[in-house]
């Protein structure tokens, strides 16, 4: 099949890679345009760019897709597919009608369940058990396609948002290549998405950081978890904002005010509004990131409040 791969940031590159890999052909490469990145703030190709443009296939950064001569070069590629990966941009009936058997998307959740922009985040702090891959067709509504293939995974008690996207990046890969599997055979077998189960992966934002010390410490865990690598779960100690990277449940609890640093020389153990949490790692304002038990090497803040 001759196939046009939409993509930006890494979640997508293994999913272009297994194409390239295979016997099908990749035709063309969008991608969105390049972006001010690093202290000179120079202009830096996405990570999908940067693997098209190794392996010598044609990249296309519209600022839209949506400039009649846009829609006209894409007619123009003759493709029989389109795929889908984080591309950032909102596709067009003009646009998803070009290919003739259609355009297919990888979204990161098991659909219909998290429809939306930050999914793999959500379900960490929902508290969901698992999660997935699906792999779903491109419709105007937000994520609403019938779904083709799913891959299921479980979320472990200290996963974090991170690890859970580098691991399923990967199964995108694979889900994509059973299905593009299944279109050379004939066409996938198709799902309806059940509308009554929707729930929507709402687009993070840095407010959300800030930590509320009368959650429990179960909802913190999570939230720490979720907001790794982005925007970070952070809270104030001495006023100074402290990032903290990873956290666990400890089976304890306490009457000290919420916020307070439990008499453990060895450990950052933070009392909740139920149970007690135990900073994993963190960082400090102008430093790296770094493991409490170096952290506590130097610096002694037993008895101390976060607010």
């Amino acid at each position: 099949m001759r196939i046009i791969f939409a993509g930006t940031p890494d979640f997508a590159v293994p999913a272009l890679q297994a194409i390239l890999d295979s016997e099908h052909e990749v035709v063309a490469v969008y991608t969105q345009p390049d972006r001010p990145a690093g202290r000179g703030r120079k202009l830096q190709a996405g990570p999908v760019k940067q693997l098209a443009l190794d392996a010598g296939v044609p990249v296309f950064q519209p600022v839209n897709l949506k400039a009649s001569e846009d829609v006209l070069q894409m007619a123009s590629l003759s493709a029989d597919l389109m795929v889908v990966v984080a591309y950032g941009l909102i596709l067009s009936q003009e646009i998803i009608d070009i290919p003739h058997l259609g355009c297919i998307n990888i979204h990161g959740s098991l659909l219909p369940r998290w429809r939306g922009a930050a999914p793999i985040n959500r379900a960490i702090i929902a508290g969901d058990k698992e999660t997935g891959v699906t792999i779903m067709r491109v419709v105007k509504q937000l994520d609403a396609g019938n779904m083709l293939h799913k891959i299921t995974c479980k979320i472990a008690d200290t996963d974090t948002a991170s690890e859970l996207h580098d691991r399923m990046m990967l199964m995108g890969a694979e889900a994509l290549a059973s299905v593009l599997d299944q279109f050379e055979a004939g066409f996938p077998q198709e799902e309806v998405q059940d509308e009554s189960l929707v729930t929507y992966a709402h687009k993070l934002q840095k407010s959300e950081s800030s930590i509320d010390w009368s959650m429990s410490a179960v909802e913190l865990s999570r939230i720490v978890r979720g907001l790794n690598a982005w925007p970070v779960a952070q809270a104030n100690l001495d006023g100074k904002v402290v990032r903290i990277w990873q956290a666990e449940v400890i089976s304890e609890q306490s009457d000290l005010a919420v916020g307070t640093i439990l008499d453990k020389p060895k450990y950052i153990d933070v009392v909740t509004g139920s149970g007690i949490l135990r900073l994993l790692e963190i960082q400090m304002p102008g430093k790296k990131r770094t493991l409490v038990s170096a952290f506590l090497n130097a610096h002694d803040v037993t008895g101390k409040q976060f607010t």
